[in-house]
């Protein structure tokens, strides 16, 4: 097998691929079509350019999801994570850079690194069967030449071009003193569905919020290209007070056991994750705002205290049905010497993307030392995120990292020999203590 490693895309996956691979030994070739052509979102022509946000969200490794993320990539020497410790700007429990200066130490640290060398220029044609291994990481802005190379490889199917996500929010936060489990119409698992009535002046006020409430606006690159199937609900609102009760919100069907009354309006959670865990809130794509979102769909009853591991939105991003594609090693299946990782491969964030190119990387070098990669175990923040990626239990969308797609913690043995059960901070504090131990025990095992 050639021994270099070719990397299309120099964003914050593509540059920590690099890095991660080029520290192991391997020489890698790092395509970039900046300077001599830009997406409509980019600007700067440094690698690792932050578009839409300076922040890297929460740093709190003891008790929050991305601030685990942070500190396994800090342990296995992620150069994005080098750099935007080296660039933090004061932002309370937040990890936020100055953009300008974390992508010129980015830039420079690839360039100056002795086993990666920089091609300037777009990559139009998707790799030959015979070219080096290449890790694709162009991004949810994917030019229009390569996106059209890649649907072609793709046969046209499993690539979207817009998320129309639905809020995630975590099932234990749920009041089932109001909500209850049942398929409509009986059909089905009964546990498929959970169901939150409406009476019909809770239905009506909550119509009238979401017509007031403040929505996202879109990039001037974006265009909104809705599908009647998927309109997000405040359109489906603005055509006519009632649309609702004929799309997502029917109440057809279904029988609250809590109450004599038919529900007016239900509102429907479909499980999102193999551990059920998570439910995504059906038909419920948006554009409101994210304090909106929690604000008004805590109005909805059984859900006044909603926990969400994910909000709403609608923005363009292309990327790949990874869980259909793509191997455990991020390699297609269909062409084993192509590998995709960032936000093309279905994650969802500036630190995820990182992540995923970091153990992108490190994949790559393994392959090409002629070496198995070990996967991190799926109880740390990267094994979480690239099991996610794999999973086929709900229709795939990318994802922010969060408790909800980690294995379940329900509780602990004590000193005393006995069993306790874990709850709300107390969980979230058990979740990091235990990723960190078994990413250590990982990392000892890829170190030796």
């Amino acid at each position: 097998m050639n021994k270099t490693l070719h990397i299309i895309g120099a964003g914050l996956a593509g540059s920590e691929a690099a890095w991660q691979a080029a520290e192991r030994g391997i020489s890698v070739k790092l395509f970039e079509m900046k300077p001599h052509k830009f997406s409509p979102a980019h600007k700067n022509r440094n690698f690792g350019e932050l578009v839409c946000s300076n922040s890297l969200r929460s740093d709190d490794f003891a008790h929050n999801a991305v601030g685990l993320m942070h500190e396994e990539m800090r342990r296995f020497g992620s150069l994005v994570m080098r750099c935007a410790d080296e660039c933090k700007v004061p932002a309370g429990g937040a990890l936020a850079v100055d953009r300008e200066r974390f992508a010129e130490m980015i830039t420079a640290a690839l360039q100056q690194h002795p086993n990666i060398e920089i091609i300037s220029g777009e990559i139009t044609e998707f790799p030959a069967e015979d070219a080096p291994l290449t890790i694709i990481a162009t991004g949810p802005l994917t030019s229009p030449d390569f996106t059209a190379a890649i649907l072609q490889k793709i046969n046209n199917r499993s690539l979207s071009f817009y998320d129309a996500i639905a809020p995630v929010v975590y099932k234990e936060s749920i009041n089932f003193d109001r909500a209850w489990y049942q398929s409509r119409y009986d059909k089905g698992d009964k546990f498929d569905y959970i169901n939150c009535p409406m009476n019909k002046e809770e239905y009506y006020n909550f119509v009238e919020a979401i017509l007031a409430a403040e929505k996202m606006p879109f990039h001037d690159f974006e265009e909104p290209h809705y599908f009647d199937g998927c309109l997000p609900i405040e359109v489906m609102a603005e055509r006519g007070k009632d649309t609702l009760l004929f799309g997502p919100m029917k109440p057809v069907g279904l029988t609250d056991p809590h109450s004599t009354e038919k529900p007016y309006a239900v509102v429907q959670l479909r499980q999102d994750n193999k551990e059920d865990t998570l439910r995504n809130i059906v038909g419920f794509q948006t554009k409101l705002k994210h304090g909106e979102q929690e604000r008004i769909f805590r109005m909805i009853p059984g859900l006044e205290k909603a926990e969400f591991a994910r909000l709403g939105g609608i923005h363009k991003n292309t990327f790949i049905n990874s869980p259909e594609l793509l191997d455990e090693f991020l390699r297609l299946k269909t062409q084993q010497n192509v590998m995709f990782a960032g936000q093309i491969s279905g994650c969802e964030g500036y630190v995820e993307s990182a992540d995923v190119g970091m153990f992108a990387g490190y994949f790559a070098a393994c392959l090409l030392q002629g070496k198995t990669p070990i996967r991190p175990p799926k109880t740390t923040a990267g094994g979480a995120m690239l099991e996610h990626l794999r999973d086929t239990t709900a229709e795939y969308q990318p994802m922010n990292i969060n408790f909800g797609i980690f294995p379940t913690i329900q509780g602990e043995i004590t000193a005393n020999g006995k069993f306790r059960k874990i709850k709300g901070a107390d969980r979230k504090e058990a979740y990091c203590r235990r990723a960190l131990d078994d990413f250590a025990a990982w990392q000892a095992q890829v170190n030796v």
